[in-house]
C-alpha cells in the first residue's frame, strides 16, 4: 500500500531554520510545520509548552479532553521537581481544536517517572514508580480525591523497561505489561500474586522470565500472565476481536525492533527459555539474519514475529477503529517509534494461522528530529492525538529537555475544529450506540453501564448486532453479552456461526473466559477451514483437563500446514500441559509423521517422554534433509529426562 509523503518547501525550510533555538530543537509552530504527514492527512498543534512538558503516556477520554502523565523527575533529573510530577488534563474548550485549559489532576513525589496514564470513567489509572494507582474523582471536579495502590512490588521505578499504560479490553478485563527491568509484580499490601494458572508472577523462568504482559478483572483481581520473555514492551493494545498487539525493543543498535501479534500464553524468545542465556550474534551477517538470532526465532517453542521494523526505541501503540481518517488506517495499528521520529501505521494481513504486515508512515520528524513520539491515543471524534516527548535523543535513560513538550492531532486534510459527540449510557439504546464509538473510555462507560444493566440489556444489544455491519461493532457487543450468564452459550454459538473468520475467534476468546468444558465449543470448529480459527481453538485446550483434549489437539495437529510457525506454536502452547497424551493421539492418526515436513514439524516442538527417541530417528533418517538435522539437533536442548540422555546415546551408536 502506497502512501505519500508531503515534503516542506524550500521556503518552509528556510523559515524553520530561522525559528530554531540556540540549544536545539524549535518553538511549537516551526516544528509542527516541520513535520511530514501521510497524504490525505493534517497535523495540528493541540497543545504545547509551558501548558506541558515531556509527555511519557497521554489519554483522551469520552469528552475529548487529554490527560498526559509529564515526567520530570527521571533518572538524572529525579528531584529537580520538589513537588512531584503530575497528571494533566486538557481541554478544548470552545472546539477550534486547540487546548485552551490546563488543571493538574495531581501531583507528587509517589508518581514520578509516570510512564502510563488510563482514564476510566472517574478513575484515571497510573503506572509509575513501581506501581499501578487508582486515582478517583469522586466529585468531577478534575482534581483526585483519592489514591489507592492496585499492584505494587515492581521493579523498574526509573527505568523505561519497567511497568507501562494500563488498558481496558472488550472483554471488560484491564490489560497492561512490563519491561524486562519489571522482575515482578504483588498486590497493593506487597504479598507475592499468584496467578490463574497457580504460578507466582516473577522473572525466575518457573515459568516466566523478562518483559510480560498481563490480564485482570477491573478491580484487579483474577490476574494472568499472558506472555513472556519481551525486553521492553512498552505498551499492549487490544482489538475488538480480543486480539492482542505490541512492540518491543531489541538490545539497542541491533536493527531488531519488532512488532507482536500476541498469542496468549506464548514465549517470545528473548532469552533462551531453558537457561535464560542472552543471545549470541554467531555468523549473522544480514538483518534477518541478526533479527533471528536476537529473538530466538529458530527455538522450537517460541512464537515468531509479526514484523521487524530495523532500529529505533518504540513507544505507544493503538488500535484505530474509527472512521474519520481514511479506509486504509481502519482497523489497523497505529504506533510511535521514537527513536526514528516517527509514527507508522502497520497493516497487517492474514497469513497462515497469523499475520504479516508492512509499514506505512504517517507522521514524521525529519524536519525536526527533536520529534520523539511517546503515545497515540484515539479520540471520541475519530481524530488521532500523538504525544511528542520533545528531546535530542532518546535511549540511555538520558532526557536533555525539560522545558518542552507537545501534542499533535491528526486529521484528514482540510478537517475543521474539534466536535465531541454526546453519550447518554443510561438507557440501554444509548449504551449500544455508544459502543460503536473508537474511543476506549466511551466505550468503558457503555460496556459498563450495559453489563450493570444485565439481562434488561440483552434484546437491545442483540437487535443492534443483527442489523450492525461493522463486525467489530458486532464483536464488542458479543463480549459484553457473552459475559452474562443468561447469554454466553447463545452468543459464542452464534459468533461460531458466522462467515467472518474474525468473529469465529473472538467466539473461542469468549469461551476461554466463560465456558466450563472448552472441549464443546472446540468440537464445533475441529475442521474448520480457517488456520487462524484453528490457532484459537488450539490455544483454547492449554488449561483443559476434559479426557477428549487429547483428541481434539490430535485433529487440530493433523490439519497443520508445514512450515506455518503461527499454526506449530499455537498448538504447542495448547498441549504445554498434556504433551504424552496429545502426542500419543496424533501418532495414532498419522503413524508415518516422521516421514512428513508436517509431522516432522509437530514431533520438533513437542515435549513428550516420547519426543527424543523420535527426534533421534528423524536425524537418523535418510528421509530428512541435511540442511534440516541442526534443527532437530537444536530441539534436544528442550527436552529432559533420562528419554532425552538414552535418545543421544542412540545418535552416538
Amino acid at each position: 500500500m502506497k502512501h505519500t509523503i508531503l515534503l516542506a518547501s524550500a521556503t518552509l525550510v528556510s523559515t524553520i531554520a530561522a525559528t530554531a533555538r540556540p540549544g536545539g530543537g524549535m518553538d511549537p509552530e516551526a516544528a509542527r510545520a516541520a513535520l511530514e504527514v501521510a497524504e490525505g492527512l493534517q497535523v495540528e498543534t493541540f497543545a504545547a509548552e509551558p501548558m506541558l512538558l515531556s509527555p511519557s503516556s497521554m489519554d483522551v477520554d469520552s469528552q475529548g479532553r487529554v490527560w498526559v502523565a509529564e515526567i520530570v523527575n527521571y533518572r538524572g533529573h529525579n528531584g529537580k521537581r520538589p513537588e512531584g510530577d503530575r497528571i494533566l488534563v486538557l481541554e478544548d474548550t470552545d472546539r477550534d481544536g486547540k487546548a485552551d485549559k490546563q488543571t493538574v489532576f495531581y501531583q507528587g513525589r509517589d508518581i514520578d517517572s509516570p510512564h502510563g496514564v488510563t482514564v476510566l470513567g472517574n478513575r484515571v489509572i497510573v503506572a509509575a514508580a513501581g506501581k499501578i494507582y487508582n486515582l478517583y474523582d469522586d466529585n468531577n471536579d478534575l482534581k483526585a480525591d483519592r489514591v489507592e495502590v492496585m499492584f505494587s512490588g515492581i521493579d523498574g521505578g526509573q527505568h523505561d523497561h519497567g511497568i507501562h499504560a494500563v488498558h481496558f479490553g472488550p472483554d471488560g478485563k484491564l490489560y497492561f505489561n512490563f519491561g524486562n527491568d519489571g522482575h515482578r509484580i504483588k498486590d497493593k499490601d506487597g504479598k507475592p500474586l499468584v496467578d490463574a494458572a497457580g504460578n507466582e508472577v516473577n522473572n525466575s523462568r518457573k515459568p516466566y522470565q523478562e518483559g510480560m504482559i498481563f490480564r485482570c478483572n477491573a478491580d484487579g483481581s483474577g490476574i494472568e500472565t499472558l506472555a513472556w520473555n519481551f525486553r521492553n514492551n512498552w505498551e499492549v493494545s487490544v482489538d475488538s476481536f480480543g486480539g492482542i498487539w505490541q512492540s518491543d525493543n531489541d538490545d539497542d543498535g541491533n536493527k531488531s525492533v519488532r512488532i507482536n501479534f500476541v498469542m496468549e500464553y506464548g514465549n517470545y524468545g528473548y532469552r533462551d527459555e531453558m537457561t535464560g542465556a542472552g543471545w549470541n550474534k554467531g555468523n549473522a551477517k544480514t538483518d534477518e539474519e541478526l533479527q533471528t538470532a536476537h529473538w530466538h526465532l529458530k527455538d522450537p517453542g517460541v512464537v515468531p514475529n509479526l514484523l521487524h521494523t530495523g532500529a529505533g526505541s518504540p513507544t505507544g501503540i493503538c488500535i484505530y477503529e474509527g472512521d474519520l481518517l481514511p479506509e486504509n488506517y481502519r482497523g489497523q495499528m497505529i504506533h510511535c517509534d521514537a527513536g526514528p521520529n516517527i509514527v507508522r501505521a502497520y497493516p497487517a494481513a492474514r497469513s497462515g494461522a497469523g499475520y504479516k504486515a508492512e509499514m506505512a508512515n504517517i507522521l514524521e520528524g525529519k524536519g525536526d528530529r527533536f520529534f520523539r513520539p511517546s503515545d497515540v491515543c484515539v479520540a471520541p471524534d475519530g481524530s488521532l492525538f500523538v504525544a511528542d516527548w520533545y528531546d535530542p535523543g532518546v535511549g540511555g535513560h538520558g532526557m536533555g529537555d525539560l522545558d518542552r513538550g507537545r501534542i499533535y492531532r491528526i486529521t484528514p486534510k482540510g478537517h475543521k475544529g474539534y466536535t465531541v459527540p454526546s453519550f447518554d449510557t443510561s438507557t440501554a439504546a444509548g449504551a449500544v450506540k455508544a459502543m460503536a464509538n473508537p474511543n476506549e473510555d466511551a466505550r468503558y462507560k457503555a460496556w459498563t453501564a450495559l453489563a450493570k444493566m444485565g439481562e434488561s440489556a440483552l434484546e437491545t444489544m442483540k437487535e443492534a448486532a443483527d442489523n450492525a455491519t461493522d463486525i467489530r461493532y458486532v464483536a464488542r457487543l458479543g463480549w459484553v453479552a457473552g459475559k452474562n450468564p443468561a447469554a454466553a452459550r447463545k452468543v459464542i454459538e452464534h459468533a461460531l456461526n458466522r462467515t467472518e473468520e474474525d468473529l469465529r475467534c473472538t467466539a473461542l476468546r469468549l469461551a476461554r473466559q466463560t465456558a466450563g468444558d472448552i472441549t464443546e465449543t472446540v468440537g464445533a470448529v475441529l475442521n474448520d477451514s480457517s488456520a487462524a480459527v484453528r490457532r484459537e481453538a488450539a490455544i483454547c485446550l492449554r488449561f483443559s483437563k476434559s479426557a477428549e483434549m487429547p483428541k481434539q489437539w490430535a485433529q487440530l495437529a493433523k490439519q497443520h500446514t508445514a512450515g506455518d510457525r503461527w499454526s506449530i506454536e499455537s498448538l504447542g502452547i495448547g498441549a504445554a500441559l498434556r504433551w504424552d497424551e496429545c502426542l500419543a493421539e496424533y501418532l495414532k492418526l498419522l503413524p508415518d509423521a516422521l516421514g512428513t515436513p508436517q509431522g516432522r514439524d509437530i514431533i520438533w516442538r513437542s515435549r513428550a517422554k516420547a519426543t527424543p527417541e523420535l527426534l533421534a530417528k528423524i536425524v537418523k533418517s535418510d528421509k530428512t534433509p541435511e540442511v534440516e538435522k541442526d534443527r532437530y539437533m537444536r530441539a534436544f536442548d528442550f527436552q529432559t529426562g533420562p528419554e532425552k540422555d538414552k535418545a543421544l546415546e542412540s545418535l552416538l551408536q
